[in-house]
């Protein structure tokens, strides 16, 4: 049965006998989902597939002319994924197994059922649609982390993407160090996504700090059946999953002493063995590290080999925290209200002066991530066009507070200030509910709606 979401798909039938074309088109259109088109001779039909390409191609072999081995190999050399099933005598079937070599979906002997026919042609479309959708996946992937998305116009961050395009198409182990939400496994994907050869194969994360010893080793090499206590069956580790593609080895510095003695061999031999078995599994992995931890001052007190550090670090590639490269906070922040605006269905427009200068001032010791998740809240806060510095998290706010002491110490300015703060997270906790907030708070609701009014905080009745 054809897929109920597929479109009417567009086949084209290639046989030299027009007769043999009607009957197959006949066979087609009773299923009510195809469109179908003929072509005489291979000439025929790649004028045809140039002009108006089908969404598969039946293609008889034994033809006058341009037979159907030739024509598929021109069909593949501009149209690589369209597919294409070969029809053939009993006298050709060895030609058929030629042309599966050369890309054919299948090939179908003549005289062929009706019922083998359909089910041969669906499975070729359905076959060719998951293809686009993985193909479309890929790019959407490729899209999402492009060099234009990891934000940056300052002289460290150009220094960054001028390392990262170097090491691209290169299969060397990479170090990425940089502070906690610098973007480490951002840059990682970056690399995987844009190389020629793995961008196809799968990326695999695995968080070093996240597991304790015993089961990191199994994580990253799988174990057999009974290896452990629980491990009742085999289960196939993160370098296995990666094969032909990238594993990324995120806070590798925390890795104990004997998974790195075990790492080391993997990047040494490319083959290990799972946990409690003795079979060699080879593997074809690129190794993609990162670290917050300075890994020189790791060995020189013992806690890191030294081996496995120059076997990582063959090209090391410096993330610089936020707070050296402000110049970069206005592009990301924007980058950020944008993404969150959408999100949120808000129409925020920007960013006011005032929020901006406390941004900038803020040391952002949380970085990037620290970042997003202040402009995330700043979003759902805001109640006006544009995002203010009331919108802004405590800590941001603090640096614009202290000013304010500073040029008006009463107590009352103090005291306005910590009420607003306090009333402000109790709405959102609350999710504006001023009989919630009320209750929360323990006054009334009536000082509630007065005083959310006085400072412009959103609310619902309730």
């Amino acid at each position: 049965m054809v897929d109920e979401n597929m479109n009417r798909a567009t086949i084209l039938i290639v046989d030299d006998d027009k007769n043999i074309c009607k009957m197959i088109e006949a066979s087609l259109r009773k299923e009510k989902r195809y469109e179908t088109d003929s072509a005489l001779s291979g000439e025929s039909c790649l004028k045809t597939i140039k002009e108006t390409p089908p969404d598969l191609v039946l293609l008889d072999i034994q033809m006058p002319g341009i037979d159907g081995i030739e024509t598929l190999q021109k069909i593949r050399e501009d149209n690589p994924h369209l597919p294409v099933i070969m029809m053939t005598a009993h006298g050709t079937i060895e030609r058929a197994v030629t042309s599966m070599k050369l890309g054919a979906y299948d090939f179908l002997t003549k005289p062929f059922a009706r019922e083998r026919l359909i089910v041969t042609v669906n499975n070729a479309l359905v076959n060719s649609s998951l293809r686009r959708e993985v193909d479309e996946l890929r790019s959407e992937l490729r899209s999402k982390y492009t060099f234009d998305n990891i934000i940056g116009q300052s002289g460290v961050m150009q220094e960054v993407f001028r390392s990262v395009e170097k090491v691209i198409n290169s299969n060397v182990t990479v170090l990425i160090n940089g502070e906690s939400g610098t973007g480490k496994e951002l840059i990682a994907r970056a690399i995987h996504y844009h190389s020629s050869a793995r961008a196809g194969n799968p990326f695999v994360a695995v968080n070093c700090s996240a597991l304790p010893e015993s089961l990191l080793e199994s994580e990253l090499f799988g174990h057999e059946k009974g290896a452990f206590t629980g491990a009742l069956g085999r289960r196939v580790g993160k370098f296995e999953q990666a094969n032909g593609g990238t594993i990324f080895l995120d806070e590798i510095g925390l890795m104990t002493p004997a998974t790195q003695s075990k790492l080391l061999r993997v990047l040494q031999e490319r083959e290990f063995e799972r946990v409690g078995g003795n079979e060699l599994v080879k593997v074809d992995v690129r190794v993609i590290s990162a670290t917050n931890k300075d890994l020189e001052e790791e060995m020189k007190r013992g806690d890191f080999r030294e081996d496995l550090y120059y076997r990582i670090a063959v090209f090391p590639i410096k993330l610089p925290p936020l707070r050296e490269r402000k110049e970069d906070i206005p592009l990301l922040a924007a980058h950020f209200l944008q993404k969150f605006s959408k999100q949120e269905g808000k129409p925020i427009e920007g960013i006011s002066s005032d929020a901006l200068d406390l941004m900038m001032a803020y040391n952002w010791p949380g970085n990037v991530r620290e970042l997003e998740n202040a402009m995330e809240r700043a979003v759902v806060l805001a109640v006006t066009h544009e995002i203010s510095a009331k919108d802004l998290p405590v800590a941001v706010r603090s640096l614009g507070e202290k000013r304010i002491y500073e040029s008006d110490n009463t107590l009352a300015s103090w005291i306005e200030k910590l009420e607003e703060e306090a009333l402000r997270q109790a709405l959102l906790e609350c999710e504006g509910n001023i009989s919630q907030t009320a209750k929360k708070l323990g006054i009334g609701r009536a000082t509630i709606y007065r005083k959310a009014k006085k400072y412009g905080l959103p609310m619902i009745k309730g």
